[in-house]
């Protein structure tokens, strides 16, 4: 039966989920029961997808990404695929008629990290995070607001910005492992060998401004995801705040963490604040 396959396609990307990011799984129990499943579609397709260009260094990446996008078409268009983590993906893009040009974006990002190894104007560093985390965002807001394209319209800003916040702090977090073991430098006219408190501060107040816009729009969320957005904002704005009291030299050497003590931290303040209504 094609609906049991459908299922246990939705629990590898659950599975999938909970294996590689502690963060997000905790975010995602969160959000309403009604759309949990479909946002664990999405992290499944997305982790596979930088999975393939960030770990795979023994084996044929481009090959293997080639034939991961051509399954890709082939879920889309067939409505199927023998690939679990694809057929729950297809599964949640025609649920919610998601933009075919998001996805497209996303694998070209995707692809840039198979070759591309420096950003060295604001165009291209803008582009990549576009295609890697604010159409990621975009995915997860159809869903958050049900495929109302109204609602969606009016907080995709809102959605970019918490994307690309998410993911420059990601950048800054994974400097030493991003430069060192991947040879790639995201942020453009640094010298990472060079990496200065400077440099360190302006990409700060640049992921606090986005992160200001981004907190707008969870206001403005449906009950069902506000809570799970927020709590993944809260965890953030905790990473983010310890990076901003780590000397530069220190970003460079080592790989900054929130323990996961402190995640459970995160998470009961956030609950706190949402029960009470202080949102």
């Amino acid at each position: 039966m094609k609906k049991l396959f459908d299922e246990v396609s939705f629990q590898c990307s659950k599975g999938v989920t909970e294996s590689y990011s502690t963060s997000f799984s905790l975010a995602t129990k969160m959000l309403d029961k009604s759309i949990r499943s479909d946002i664990y579609n999405i992290y499944g397709f997305v982790r596979f997808a930088d999975e393939i260009v960030d770990s795979f260094h023994d084996y044929p990446k481009e090959e293997l990404f080639n034939r991961f996008e051509e399954d890709l078409n082939l879920a889309i268009e067939n409505k199927i695929s023998l690939n679990p983590i694809l057929n729950a993906f297809q599964h949640s893009f025609h649920k919610y008629a998601i933009d075919r040009t998001l996805v497209d974006a996303f694998m070209r990002s995707m692809r840039w990290d198979l070759s591309k190894k420096t950003y060295l104007t604001d165009e291209d560093y803008k582009a990549y995070i576009y295609g890697s985390a604010d159409v990621v965002g975009l995915m997860c807001l159809k869903i958050f607001v049900n495929g109302d394209n109204s609602a969606y319209l009016h907080l995709k800003s809102s959605a970019m910005a918490l994307g690309s916040a998410f993911q420059k702090v990601n950048f800054l977090r994974d400097l030493k492992d991003d430069f060192e073991g991947l040879n790639r430098s995201y942020f453009p006219n640094i010298n990472l060998k060079e990496f200065s408190e400077e440099n360190k501060i302006a990409i700060i107040l640049e992921i606090e401004g986005d992160f200001e816009k981004g907190l707008e729009g969870i206001f403005q969320l449906p009950n069902s995801a506000r809570f799970g957005v927020y709590t993944a904002y809260k965890y953030y704005s905790r990473l983010l705040n310890k990076l901003k009291k780590t000397p530069s030299i220190d970003i460079t050497s080592a790989r900054i963490r929130v323990p996961n003590y402190e995640k459970m931290g995160v998470l009961a303040r956030s609950y706190v604040n949402y029960r009470f209504n202080l949102l």
